[in-house]
Formats: structure tokens, C-alpha cells, sequence
């Protein structure tokens, strides 16, 4: 546990208590010293004080208290990761196929953050006063590819803005059935939770969804019965690539939730049609990954090669 002791200067004269505690404590978040305050860790000679509300008067002092990063509650466990980049405010890692991000009730343990807080350990900083990884950006569990985990809040807090300003770069190779006409274009529509089931996203209104934009450019036609494509995000929602190919007529090869009714038509015994028909996960892969590096503001660039089942798949395609 450590002090901070912050004297208010003129310039922070009449601001909120845990405005101007931010000022002079940027690798903390505004929301962050409201929890402090709240819980009685900052005090005014040695009087606790609870209101982040409270105005400031120049050349008062306050006293922080910070306490050590709580243990994450997902336990540390020793998963295999394929780390692309490390340092100590941030990590890179080509995700396989299979791997849940972070845990939920149907997947408590064996998670990309419980690899991540063993891998780390002491190297966490903690985001929210808790020792755990900040992911930025997720990817379903089988999706396979490149995805970056914050170590500090400060990186947390950077990486996430740019996300939510589209300043990171995002480019994903999908699978498809059939053939997008045109071979580039630009799918938007807002998404939002399906009205006829709740597991699933949709394309909806705009009462009731966030706006969606997803670019696609074909890169390899196999015959009319598959496409190899890009998809680059302008926006960050919720199974975004896979509900707008799936809303324009073609899903992602493999898709057990949008896959639809597309291929059955095609001829099944003993074709490339029926062995592309049955591959097991939906084909994507996050394949490029770009960004300003939250302290140094070096921009980063990452690619990932295909993995070796979508290599197989488009393989087989090829006999078409």
C-alpha cells in the first residue's frame, strides 16, 4: 500500500475533488479515484473524506491512499500462448481457435485472461485496482488470430479510446459461401440483440442497435460456390463480420449460429462442397492487427498467417 500527497493548485481552484486528484494522477482513471474516495482513501488532514463531488480550494493538500492490485478472481493457469509482442505496458498475442477470450459462466476457467494473468503475474499493474489483463477488444472463441491484452490501466484506457475513435487497424481473411457482388464494397447496418433469439445478434433498427460498418474486398473466387475475402472493421460490434455476411447472403463457412441454409443446395457426397460444408468452426481469422503504441506512440503492425485448418479448407476449395 502506498500515499500519493496531492496539493491543489490555482489552476484546479473550484474543480471536483476527484477531477482535479486526476490532473495530478493521470495513470488513474477519473472513475477509478471515485472508488478511492468513496471507500475513504483520500483525506484533508487526516479528515476521510466520501464526496467526489467536492469542490477544491487552491493549496489544499489530500492524501491518496493506494492500495496493492487485488488478486484477479480468475485463477492463473499455465495455457500455451503465442505471443507476438511483450512489454510492460501491453501484450500481442495470435489467438488459436478454441480459445475463449475471458471468462463467463459456460467457460469459468482455461481462458485467454487466465493464461495471461499466470504469464504476467507480478508484471500486471492492474486495471481497476485489480491485478488482471485489460482486454480491449475480443474475439469469439473460434475465431482464431491476432488480439491485444492492456497490462496498466493508463494503456487500458489509451487503447480503448482509440478503439472507440477507429483508430486501430483491423483486418480479418473470412471464408464465405458464394460470391459478394461486388467483389468490394462496404456493409452497414446497425446491430443490435435479435428479437426472435436472444442468443443471437441481428441487423436492426436504429432505436435499437449501434451503427455498423464493415468493409470487404474479395480476394479468391472458387467457382460461384465460395469466396475467400478481407473484412476490415470500422466499428467494433458484437459478431459484426459475421452478422453483415450473413444479412448480404453470404455467411462465413463453418458458422454454426449465421451459417443459414447457404451450401445445402450444393452436391454433398464426396465433393469439396460437402468437406467445406463440414468444417467445424466458423472461417475466420484475425489477421492484422495495427496501432500507436499507448506510451511511446510508435505505431505497431502485426500479421498472422492463415492457420493451418482454413489453409486445408481453402485447399480444398480449390478442387472445385
Amino acid at each position: 500500500m502506498t500515499a500519493a500527497s496531492i496539493t491543489i493548485d490555482a489552476s484546479a481552484e473550484g474543480e471536483r475533488l476527484d477531477r482535479a486528484l486526476q490532473r495530478r494522477l493521470p495513470e488513474l482513471s477519473r472513475s477509478r479515484l471515485k472508488q478511492l474516495i468513496l471507500s475513504g482513501r483520500v483525506s484533508d488532514d487526516a479528515n476521510v473524506i466520501r464526496d467526489p463531488s467536492r469542490k477544491v480550494r487552491s493549496g489544499q493538500t489530500f492524501v491518496v491512499i493506494l492500495p496493492e492490485p487485488e488478486a484477479a478472481a480468475p485463477r492463473a493457469q499455465a495455457i500455451p500462448l503465442d505471443i507476438r509482442f511483450e512489454d510492460a505496458h501491453l501484450i500481442v498475442i495470435d489467438k488459436p481457435a478454441g480459445l475463449v477470450v475471458h471468462p463467463a459462466p459456460g467457460n469459468p476457467d482455461g481462458t485467454l485472461v487466465n493464461a495471461l494473468i499466470a504469464h504476467c503475474g507480478e508484471g500486471l499493474a492492474g486495471i481497476g485496482g485489480v491485478r488482471r489483463p485489460g482486454i480491449v477488444h475480443r474475439l469469439d472463441k473460434d475465431t482464431s488470430g491476432l488480439i491485444v491484452a492492456a497490462k496498466t490501466e493508463p494503456a487500458h484506457r489509451a487503447l480503448s479510446a482509440d478503439f472507440a475513435a477507429r483508430r486501430i487497424a483491423r483486418a480479418y481473411a473470412a471464408v464465405v459461401w458464394g460470391v459478394p457482388l461486388p467483389a468490394e464494397g462496404e456493409i452497414a447496418g446497425n446491430i443490435g440483440r435479435s428479437m426472435t433469439n436472444r442468443k443471437k445478434m441481428a441487423v436492426v433498427g436504429a432505436a435499437r442497435g449501434k451503427p455498423a460498418v464493415t468493409r470487404y474486398r474479395t480476394e479468391r473466387a472458387f467457382g460461384d460456390v465460395a469466396a475467400l475475402i478481407e473484412c476490415r472493421l470500422l466499428t467494433g460490434r458484437t459478431h459484426q463480420i459475421r452478422v453483415h455476411l450473413a444479412e448480404r447472403g453470404h455467411p462465413l463457412i463453418g458458422d454454426p449460429v449465421y451459417g443459414g441454409r447457404r451450401g445445402r443446395g450444393f452436391p454433398r457426397q464426396g465433393t469439396a462442397a460437402e468437406a467445406a460444408a463440414n468444417f467445424p468452426r466458423q472461417a475466420l481469422h484475425a489477421r492484422h492487427l495495427g496501432f500507436r503504441h499507448p506510451t511511446s506512440g510508435e505505431y505497431l503492425a502485426f500479421d498472422s498467417d492463415l492457420p493451418d485448418d482454413m489453409k486445408s479448407l481453402l485447399a480444398t476449395l480449390e478442387r472445385l
